[in-house]
């Protein structure tokens, strides 16, 4: 024998299914021809011959004469009958690949193939040396037994064929036949212009697996399958399960989206009448995304992704409904993830800044704080409102960072005001991630500490959302900001969450009027004996009233005119902010209305009337 020993067994690591190989292809040399030795021996023998042509099949690259030394072995171990060639190249033609789990790919079936033809080769060569008259008789059956594996590998290929374009589950085509088809119809004979392509979910499918059982949902998948299966529409080319819940249907020969929306409204329809599976009734819905348009020049990857950004649009705006793909959508979505991800880095390299607006007593119209607002100083994009980004760092958790990052730039911006204006406030927004992150109201005293701010000039604005719960972090992060001397008002009120019990026994300072409530509204009829406030002037006196009767500091947002600010004024609200204050600026320009304001002051006696700083319209 040549090379390693046909007795030599595989290691601990052989490869599953070799056993299995070794048992059929002893079984078939046995039969074929009698050897005189034990059953162990020729066991161990066809154990070396299987571990040899594994490593011939997998070696890369492949080795020139294995399959020949394997044949000239198996002629030196005493099976040199054209019989045991037969049916050593059948066994191994027809279940080397299978019983290994091989993937019979051209390139590895055409080795093997290759393997075989030495491994005749090899086996005649040797038995030529014995007798002339076995050479010819090896020969024949090496012929045949070689057309015999070929036609076994084409039987096999399209088995194998046929298990990787189609899902196992429900029969139906996979999402490799599916992107094949869908790609082909650009390049046929008779190409077609448009296609349309739907993509289906099935909502909440999860629950149904953990409710009911996984048995239970591959029912309702084949189920699904049915349905979706039996639509009739003329223009459906192909129906097929992508993975899991996720379907999709192929649609030829559109002439707009709507075509594909109306088979996509029958296939959401035909999925929302009730299921019963396995003696349970399984109520269900589904989401669809629909995309069509050219299949030429690239276009059937853009579609099936722009079906899939749909499905997703679908999801997010509620479920149990279809939408269509929109590429002004699909933009404004790229434009805000790009936004997102270029965050962490921005805040690394200092690109968010704080814009200042006046925050005004309306009832001398001086200065009283400001409220420092995020703004983003984006090298391609220019300057950024905190409308662009915040929800996107809320939604990412840059927030946290960012929220620490402003408030100390605020309050050092506050610190060195007070050489100018002492007293002057600073008012920072805080997130609700912020708030029920262990450790706010430490990190809040550190830099007050580090800024010389002292805590009753900084003022932390929370959303009514945030407080809507008061229970564990959110509440001891209050109280200790409040401890601290930290001023605590709620931001936006009177269109979110907040209730009297709420404002009743939170650790507020005070409260920000939503500038909803400040603008004017169509005024509906006074019905005799009513006891609501009729007119908007009487429903922000009594808003104002309550805030004060809890000990709170009212603030209106949104004014916009004198005439709002003297309106509100009258209802004896506190403070005002708004344009007609000033609009958010740079530090330097809240410094320079400070300066001028003095100087005026140091002219003539103050305007009660006028407000603290010009209004500035940017």
């Amino acid at each position: 024998m040549s090379g390693r020993s046909a007795a030599d067994g595989l290691d601990d690591g052989r490869r599953p299914g070799v056993e299995e190989f070794v048992t059929a292809w002893t079984a078939a040399l046995h039969r074929a021809h009698y050897v005189p030795i034990s059953a162990g021996r020729r066991r161990r023998i066809v154990t070396g011959l299987a571990d040899r042509l594994v490593s011939a099949v997998l070696a890369d690259p492949a080795e020139p004469g294995d399959g020949r030394r394997i044949g000239e072995d198996l002629v030196a171990a005493g099976f040199g009958s054209p019989e045991a060639l037969g049916r050593t190249i059948a066994v191994v033609g027809s279940r080397f690949l299978g019983e290994l789990g091989l993937a019979a790919d051209p390139t590895r079936t055409a080795r093997l193939t290759g393997l075989l033809a030495e491994l005749a080769a090899g086996f005649a060569s040797a038995a030529h040396d014995r007798i002339l008259r076995a050479q010819d008789t090896v020969r024949l059956a090496a012929l045949a037994a070689r057309n015999q594996a070929e036609e076994a590998l084409r039987v096999s290929e399209a088995r194998f064929r046929r298990f990787a374009t189609h899902d196992q589950l429900t029969g139906l085509p996979n999402l490799t036949l599916f992107t094949e088809r869908l790609g082909r119809l650009s390049a046929a004979d008779e190409p077609i212009d448009r296609v349309g392509v739907c993509c289906l979910d099935v909502d909440d499918f999860a629950a149904v697996n953990d409710v009911l059982g996984h048995q239970v949902g591959d029912l309702l998948l084949r189920e699904i399958a049915g349905r979706l299966g039996a639509l009739t529409d003329r223009r459906i080319d192909l129906v097929a399960r992508l993975d899991s819940d996720r379907f999709a249907i192929l649609v030829r020969d559109t002439t707009c989206a709507e075509d594909t929306v109306k088979i996509a409204d029958q296939a959401l329809a035909v999925l929302a009448a009730p299921f019963r599976v396995d003696g349970t009734e399984v109520p269900l819905t589904a989401s669809a995304g629909v995309a069509e348009g050219a299949v030429a020049d690239g276009g059937a990857a853009a579609l099936m992704r722009a079906s899939e950004i749909a499905l997703h649009w679908a999801k997010a705006d509620g479920k149990a409904t279809l939408r269509q793909f929109d590429q002004d959508r699909s933009n404004a979505d790229a434009a805000r993830y790009r936004l997102s991800a270029a965050m962490p880095a921005a805040l690394r390299r200092g690109e968010f800044v704080a814009a200042y607006q006046p925050i005004s007593a309306l009832r001398s119209g001086r200065l009283a704080g400001v409220e420092a607002l995020a703004r983003w100083q984006h090298p391609q994009l220019g300057l950024l409102s905190a409308a662009r980004f915040i929800e996107l760092a809320e939604r990412t958790g840059v927030v946290v960072a960012l929220g620490a990052q402003l408030l100390e730039q605020a309050c050092r911006q506050a610190s060195r005001w007070q050489r100018i204006q002492p007293g002057l406030y600073v008012s920072v927004n805080v997130s609700v991630r912020q708030l029920r992150q262990n450790g706010l109201a430490g990190a809040v005293a550190q830099i007050l500490d580090r800024t010389g701010l002292p805590p009753h000039l900084l003022q932390l604005e929370v959303t009514e959302q945030a407080v809507i719960d008061l229970t564990g972090v959110v509440t001891e992060t209050l109280a200790a900001l409040m401890k601290i001397g930290v001023r605590i008002v709620i931001d936006d009120f009177g269109i979110g969450y907040a209730n009297l019990a709420n404002l009743r026994s939170l650790p507020l300072h005070g409260l920000k009027l939503d500038a909803s409530l400040t603008r004017s509204s169509a005024q509906p009829a006074r019905r005799p004996g009513a006891r609501r406030p009729g007119t908007d002037d009487e429903f922000l006196s009594t808003v104002v009233s309550l805030g004060h009767k809890l000990g709170l500091v009212v603030t209106a947002e949104g004014i916009e005119t004198a005439q709002q600010a003297d309106r509100l004024a009258a209802t004896g609200c506190d403070n005002g902010q708004g344009w007609h204050f000033g609009r958010p600026v740079p530090p330097d320009e809240i410094t320079a209305g400070i300066v001028a304001q003095q100087h005026r002051d140091a002219v003539s006696p103050p305007d009660s009337g006028q407000p603290g700083l010009p209004a500035r319209r940017r």
